[in-house]
C-alpha cells in the first residue's frame, strides 16, 4: 500500500501510510486511537463501488511516521490537509471512528470548504462532556503511564479491544491485535499514544467552550452512527451530540459496543452508502 510523504509547516516530511481503492468522489476514513488504516478493510470494500477510498494512518499510528511531537486534534487536522492536498482531493466526505471523530470534526471545523459530508461513528466529539476512564486516566499521568505502556503486550491489547465489543468477535479481535503487531507496538509508537492520550486532554477540557461555539457554525450534512452498549465513548455523549446539532442525522445500534463498523458492518455501511450517495456526482 502506498505512503505519503507531506509538505508544509509542522508536518513537512511525515510519511503517511494509506490504502485507497474504487472510483468515484473521494471518502476518507479516519481510524481512533490506536487505529489503523486497514482496520477499516470491510467499510472499504462496501464503498469502493461508489467512491474513491481512502483510509489513512494518522501520525503516530500504524505505519505513520511517529514523531515527536504535540499530539492535538489540531496537528492531526494539519496532517489530514496535508494528506488531501498530496493525493489531490480538493473536497471529500469525512468518516471518522471514535477519536477519528474529533479529528474530522476539527477538519470539518478549520477547512469547511474541504468536507461535503461528515459520518461519526462511536465518536468523541471536541466541545462535548467525556470523562475518560479510569485506565486511561492513570495512563496520563506522569511516570506511570510510561510503566503502563512499557507492560503492554499482545494479552493486554487483546483483552481491551475485546472491552470495546458488546460480543467480540475473536477473528476481529485476532486481526486488530496481530496486523502489524510490531510496527504498531514499538518504543516510538507506545510513546506517541502515550502522548496523544495526555495531548488531547487540552481539546476535550481546556478548548471545550472554543469547540462548542465553533461547532454552532458547522454547515453541512452530518451522520452519527452509536452503539447503545459503547463503554468506550458512552452513548449520553453522542445524545448531547445530537441535541445541540438538531440537522444532524442519527442511527442508534442494538447490541453494539464501540465499533459499530465492525459489529454491525452490514448494516453501518449501508447507512454510510446511503447517506454518501447524497453527494454530487462526479465531474
Amino acid at each position: 500500500m502506498p505512503d505519503l510523504q507531506l509538505k508544509g509547516g509542522e508536518v513537512d516530511g511525515l510519511t503517511l501510510h494509506y490504502v485507497v481503492e474504487g472510483r468515484g468522489p473521494a471518502v476518507v476514513l479516519v481510524h481512533g486511537l490506536g487505529g489503523f488504516a486497514e482496520s477499516w478493510r470491510r467499510t472499504i470494500a462496501a464503498l469502493a463501488g461508489r467512491a474513491t477510498v481512502f483510509a489513512v494512518d494518522l501520525p503516530g499510528h500504524g505505519a505513520s511516521t511517529k514523531p515527536r511531537a504535540c499530539y492535538r486534534l489540531p496537528f492531526f487536522a494539519r496532517a489530514l490537509h496535508a494528506f488531501l492536498d498530496g493525493v489531490g482531493v480538493p473536497r471529500a466526505s469525512l468518516v471518522g471512528h471514535s477519536l477519528g471523530g474529533a479529528v474530522a470534526v476539527t477538519y470539518a471545523l478549520t477547512h469547511p470548504a474541504r468536507v461535503e459530508r461528515l459520518a461519526l461513528l462511536a465518536a468523541l466529539v471536541p466541545g462535548f462532556p467525556f470523562q475518560s476512564s479510569l485506565g486511561y486516566r492513570l495512563i496520563a499521568t506522569p511516570v506511570l503511564g510510561e510503566v503502563l505502556a512499557h507492560c503492554a503486550c499482545a494479552p493486554v491489547l487483546r483483552s481491551a479491544i475485546a472491552r470495546c465489543f458488546h460480543t467480540p468477535d475473536p477473528t476481529e479481535v485476532d486481526f486488530l491485535v496481530r496486523f502489524a503487531y510490531a510496527t504498531r507496538m514499538g518504543a516510538d509508537a507506545r510513546a506517541a499514544w502515550l502522548a496523544t492520550v495526555r495531548d488531547i486532554r487540552a481539546d476535550f477540557v481546556a478548548h471545550r467552550g472554543d469547540y462548542r461555539r465553533a461547532l454552532a457554525t458547522l454547515d453541512l450534512p452530518m451522520l452519527l452512527v452509536h452503539g447503545r452498549q459503547d463503554r468506550a465513548v458512552p452513548p449520553r455523549h453522542c445524545a448531547e451530540v445530537a441535541e445541540a446539532m438538531r440537522s444532524a442525522e442519527v442511527r442508534w445500534l442494538d447490541q453494539c459496543g464501540h465499533f459499530p463498523q465492525l459489529e454491525h458492518a452490514d448494516v453501518v455501511n449501508g447507512w454510510l452508502g446511503a447517506f454518501l450517495a447524497g453527494r454530487p456526482a462526479p465531474r
